[in-house]
């Protein structure tokens, strides 16, 4: 018979086929575990241990009983062998989660190999939800209520399985196998294709930013943010040696445009999987490296966790099965230059192998500072249970892959020294912010439509606690930088670049005619060029006078960087992070605070001038025209090509840095 027991501040629920545990987990949070299984696994996955709570109490009987933590609580009622064993979710005693029947138990599971299931949570959906987070992908709104995500990382795609609510709660799926997640009318549902047990956490607070401390005492917060990298970064696909990086870096100096860091793309290497320079191309990285620090540039040079037969150390690292593997058949899961697979940065073993050769060859030449790309990892076709890693099977671990990726680096750099830590990567789970991931959205096009929807994935990764966050500024692919419409694109989304976490170029821009091969034979050419002079002349002056607005906002960006280090607040919010009694803000998805002070409403369709912008609360003055306009209602705005719209809080000190801001 069903029934409801308490060990300690556990709340234990048991009937055939489900094992069901509600813990307190931190001040305002609550943790439940659920499995099929007779007993409960104690992996935490990348949950951090939790902090100490204090205001718990537990009321009821076997049939119905209530936990309490702070303003959260769940009940569950057993009611009848049919119909029950139903849980319900409470922030400030009114319900935000209630969890549905759909034909079987609460956690549903469906076996799919030894005490692995394909596990289902199911609550109610409630009308007027807005719903954040989720990660990114490159679809065109904000707000998740109404759609479904598969919990899977690929180019472009990070999944992060944790939402905001409007209803002032959070919701943490703490499972890395893939599955889906489903916010529709009809329910709010999550799956993991193959699990040991469901594992997620509700917690609660007055404010988002209430809510997303807590998230980030269970996950971890960024570490500090390096002064240098709130300045403008340089990159393109890609500089195919050492004197094209210095000839880029000199240029931009005798110009006189700020650059605080170039970036060296993949294929610098000599194989995939030997993580060193091509003395080819790249004779002297220590005298390079020390040129470009001389001139206040910080080098960073891309990382693939790729690897194939001709590399000298594939031997090695597949015989002490350092390499993800697979169930069947044999190593190729990536066909780019010839089969590749990955290295498995879950065993330890794989991380202290590959630190001490990029130690050996990039940080002791100067390289101090990584781009991990293929962090997904990219593997064609998706077959998770075909991979074998030392975390487990593809199908219940996968999406931990980013983590340990950062993990290795974050920790190499960490034990040679290094303290301000950053790492540009294309793909980020719960928990790789505490490792300065810097996560951008991957490889995505260069249209209007890219650029709109680069603004709702930064936000969303905001809500995801990911608060570094950037875009390839114009897009990666193509982009034909002789053509009017891109000429357009990129500096619109320089603007959007400016009101960013991190400014930076990047992309695979079309090769002009004039354009020659000076390494025939090189295994992957550069594109067209990518800096600030390459977009015809009246664009140059606009981009660099972005830039040093940009290299005038590092004090204030640092500033709110160190808030998310210590508080959890990222820099780059949605409108109601701020102002969540205002409903009008939880409509918007074009326009965010950047900081405390500064509201930007970017222009993302081609062509447009003019647009409106919703003012909240208090008074805001136009860093354009300089006019102050009272909150509370919507205004239209002008914006041609040389201009982009903000407003600051009036009264604020930063509205000095926008009096140079040129027409």
């Amino acid at each position: 018979m069903a029934k409801i027991r308490v060990e300690g501040n556990k709340m234990i629920f048991e009937r055939r086929d489900e094992l069901t545990v509600f813990e307190p987990y931190g001040p305002d949070c609550i943790r439940c575990r659920s499995t099929k299984n007779s007993r409960l696994s104690e992996e935490s996955w990348t949950l951090l241990p939790a902090k100490e709570a204090s205001d718990i109490q537990l009321e009821g009987d076997e049939k119905k009983m209530t936990l309490r933590n702070g303003m959260m609580s769940v009940t569950v009622d057993v009611g009848t062998p049919w119909y029950g064993g139903i849980i319900t979710f409470y922030r400030k005693d009114a319900a935000i989660l209630r969890t549905k029947y759909e034909g079987d138990y609460t956690c549903r599971n469906i076996h799919t190999e030894g005490d692995h299931y394909q596990v289902k949570v199911i609550f109610e959906s409630n009308p007027g939800e807005h719903l954040y987070g989720l990660g990114q992908e490159q679809e065109d709104f904000f707000d998740r209520q109404g759609a479904s995500c598969n919990l899977q990382h690929y180019n472009t795609k990070s999944a992060v399985p944790v939402i905001y609510s409007s209803l002032g709660y959070g919701f943490f799926w703490n499972n890395p196998a893939p599955g889906r997640c489903e916010t529709t009318k009809n329910h709010i549902m999550w799956v993991a294709d193959s699990a040991y047990q469901a594992d997620y956490l509700v917690y609660g607070g007055e404010t988002p930013a209430d809510v997303m401390k807590i998230y980030c005492d269970l996950t971890g917060y960024a570490p500090h943010f390096p002064e240098w990298a709130a300045g403008f970064w340089q990159s393109r696909l890609r500089y195919e040696s050492q004197e094209d990086v210095l000839q880029v870096a000199r240029e931009y100096k005798r110009r006189g445009v700020p650059i605080d860091a170039i970036v060296i793309d993949y294929f610098h290497w000599t194989e995939q999987g030997e993580w060193k320079f091509d003395p080819k191309y790249w004779p002297d990285p220590e005298g390079m490296c020390r040129e470009l620090k001389e001139m206040g540039i910080q080098p960073v040079v891309s990382i693939w966790p790729t690897i194939n037969p001709a590399s000298e150390n594939y031997s090695e690292m597949n015989d002490r099965n350092m390499l993800v593997r697979t169930e069947n058949g044999q190593y190729g899961t990536f066909d780019f230059y010839g089969q590749q697979t990955f290295i498995d940065v879950t065993n330890p073993a794989t991380r202290e192998f590959v630190w001490d050769k990029v130690k050996q060859n990039y940080f002791d030449k100067g390289i101090h500072n990584f781009w991990l790309d293929e962090a997904e990892p990219e593997v064609h076709p998706q077959q998770y249970s075909n991979l074998k890693l030392y975390a487990g099977n593809g199908a219940q671990t996968a999406m931990l892959y980013p983590y340990y990726y950062s993990k290795l680096f974050y920790d190499g750099l960490k034990a040679a020294g290094e303290e301000d830590i950053i790492l540009l990567t294309r793909a980020a789970y719960p928990g790789t912010q505490r490792f300065g991931s810097l996560v951008w959205n991957g490889d995505i096009g260069s249209t209007f439509e890219s650029l709109r929807m680069s603004v709702k994935s930064g936000l969303s990764m905001a809500m995801s606690g990911i608060p570094w966050w950037n875009s390839d500024i114009g897009g990666f692919h193509s982009g034909d930088t002789r053509s009017e419409y891109f000429r357009e694109l990129i500096v619109r989304w320089a603007q959007f670049g400016v009101f960013s976490p991190v400014m930076r170029f990047h992309g695979a821009r079309i090769r002009t005619p004039e354009q020659v091969d000076r390494f025939p034979g090189i295994k992957e050419r550069t594109g067209g060029e990518n800096e600030v002079w390459s977009f015809g002349e009246e664009n140059y002056e606009i981009l660099s006078n972005l830039i040093r607005l940009r290299e005038r906002l590092k004090p204030y960006i640092c500033h709110y960087m160190e808030l998310a280090s210590g508080e959890g607040k990222p820099i780059m919010r949605p409108m109601f992070f701020d102002y969540y009694q205002d409903p009008v803000c939880y409509e918007l998805d074009d326009q965010y605070m950047f900081g405390g002070e500064i509201l930007f409403a970017p222009i993302t369709e081609q062509g447009c001038t003019v647009r409106k912008v919703y003012l909240p609360e208090g008074s805001w003055q136009d860093v354009n025209t300089k006019e102050i306009h009272q909150g509370g209602c919507w205004i239209t705005c002008q914006a041609p090509i040389d201009r982009f719209i903000a407003f600051v809080k009036a009264g604020s000190e930063v509205i000095h840095i926008f009096e140079t801001v040129a027409r």
